[in-house]
């Protein structure tokens, strides 16, 4: 028996006058799931990279208005006005040992203000301590040679004194007969030892006076060198570091302390040749610090560099000319750097306006004194 050819396994045959490219009326659905997850995620990623693209214009945007402002800002200072950005310093004084030795004693730390003279080491000086009490033995020893070099002095002069005496009586009883030639020449010869001896006895005294002053000289040279020992601030600041501790042995010249110096402040700037030019020392300054915006710090010209930097070449064209710098410190009043002592911090940046014209105003954020 024959089975029908629209039997399972086979498709049924399109009917009769029906193009086979006809589609059902109800046609399935095709199943895509697996394409799906990708659509999506490629939609999701257009949306972040919409969105980061329209987050970095925004962030130019802001940077460039924020740039053009501050350009705003700094072309609305008045003429004869020259400004440079700068970091404020102040001077670095180590502490350093004068002799070989062994740190006894530390009276400040880091962070610590000092005032000038003030003892922030000392060292052992036991050594020292017995120098000096053998140049006081030989100060003692040399007043008592002193004072018998002088007895022997008075004694050979009231020899020669004796010996003079002798020799006039004698030479008037020669005269008279009554001495021999023979005795005026002995009274003659003993005023003569008389004499040499009295010379003698005063050399003695200068030589022991000599002794003395020398020995005293020892005194007061160990008496320095003990004083030495004693590490002091040089002049007013704040310990910036400790390099050594209690009981380290240092070499001459070994470092203890470094500190600041408050009373020498400054910022150092960098102007063109066309400004540098009106600028000399004594111009009259502003320092605008980023820590204190506010706050503009009077401050004066100190220095100028004589010699231009950043020079590209020998041989320079007028364009390379501008391209010149001169270095200048702008140096603030050390009485006004004393009286804010603790707010002075080495490395601070910010901005030196200087006047070269003292007809120009200052601009209202530039005005007042702190």
């Amino acid at each position: 028996m024959q089975l029908p050819t629209n039997a399972v396994g086979e498709k049924p045959a399109a009917p009769t006058g029906e193009s086979p490219s006809i589609k059902p009326e109800n046609p399935q659905p095709v199943a895509a799931t697996g394409n799906l997850p990708a659509t999506v995620s490629r939609a999701g990623t257009r949306r972040r990279l919409r969105l980061s693209i329209w987050l970095l214009i925004v962030v130019f945007a802001a940077g460039g208005g924020g740039f053009y402002w501050w350009k705003n800002a700094q072309s609305q200072l008045p003429a004869g006005v020259s400004f440079g950005n700068g970091r404020l310093e102040a001077d670095e004084i180590d502490i350093d040992t004068k002799f070989p030795g062994r740190i006894a004693e530390l009276r400040a730390e880091i962070g610590d203000m000092v005032r000038s003279g003030q003892v922030v080491a000392r060292m052992d000086t036991r050594d020292l301590q017995e120098s000096l009490k053998k140049s006081q033995a030989q100060v003692s020893q040399a007043r008592r040679a002193i004072a018998e070099a002088n007895a022997n002095l008075e004694q050979q002069r009231t020899q020669q004194t004796l010996a003079a005496q002798e020799l006039e009586r004698t030479q008037g009883l020669l005269k008279q007969g009554f001495a021999t030639m023979e005795l005026f020449d002995q009274r003659k010869q003993a005023l003569d030892a008389a004499n040499a001896g009295l010379r003698a006895a005063t050399e003695r005294v200068a030589q022991t006076e000599r002794a003395l002053e020398a020995s005293e000289h020892d005194v007061g040279l160990t008496t320095v060198n003990i004083n030495d020992n004693d590490l002091v601030a040089p002049r007013d600041g704040r310990i910036q570091y400790r390099v050594a501790n209690i009981g380290e042995v240092l070499a001459a010249g070994g470092k203890v302390f470094t500190m600041l110096d408050i009373s020498y402040v400054y910022m150092d700037i960098y102007l063109p040749t066309p400004e540098a030019g009106r600028i000399k020392v004594g111009t009259d300054g502003r320092i605008l610090l980023d820590a204190y915006p506010n706050t503009p710090i009077p401050a004066k010209v100190s220095f100028i560099a004589s010699q231009a930097q950043f020079t590209p070449k020998t041989v320079e064209t007028q364009s390379e000319r501008d391209k010149l710098m001169f270095r200048i410190r702008v140096r603030i009043d050390p009485d006004r750097s004393r009286d804010h002592a603790p707010s002075v911090r080495s490395g601070l940046p910010g901005v030196a306006y200087l006047r070269a014209d003292p007809a120009a105003a200052w601009p209202k954020n530039l005005q007042g004194a702190p």
